[in-house]
């Protein structure tokens, strides 16, 4: 009876599924890091392997900037979705120059100061869904939080 018990059991949990970390976003995540720490970079990359193409959106902040670990983390959850918006929908860029001269009178001698001030904006518009965070790590100095969105494109 103990053996047919044993056999039963053995059976049944050799059809059970256990859960597993996906291992595609395992790799993924150990290839960017390794990318950063070799070469570091902000902003937003493609990347392809042999089945997937993944938009991937690469930024850090400075930790004493922020008062707690959620400020930072919503921060840069709104930069990475500004970057990717740029990326797939464009921007408008406006500049602006202003010179300003100013003539000074003496008795003895005069002068003449030239200051020049310049504005960029960029402006942009939309909305990226399905952004996730893959991996937010200490960037090697140990004074920034690197952040890593991504987005599976095919």
């Amino acid at each position: 009876m103990k053996k047919i018990t044993y056999l039963i059991i053995l059976v049944y949990s050799s059809f059970s599924f256990s859960q597993s970390i996906n291992e595609d976003k395992t790799s993924l995540t150990n290839f960017i890091k390794r990318m950063y720490n070799s070469a570091p970079f902000e902003g937003v990359k493609v990347i392809d392997d042999y089945d997937h193409q993944y938009f991937i959106s690469v930024l850090s902040l400075e930790k004493s900037k922020y008062p707690n670990e959620a400020m930072m983390n919503r921060v840069a959850q709104v930069k990475g979705q500004s970057q990717a918006n740029i990326f797939f929908n464009g921007s408008t860029i406006s500049s602006d120059l202003v010179i300003k001269t100013t003539e000074n009178k003496s008795t003895d001698n005069s002068s003449t100061a030239v200051e020049t001030i310049e504005s960029i904006k960029e402006n942009s518009m939309g909305f990226v869904k399905s952004m996730e965070l893959l991996t937010n790590f200490d960037n090697p100095d140990g004074k920034r939080m690197v952040f890593i969105f991504y987005k599976l494109m095919k």
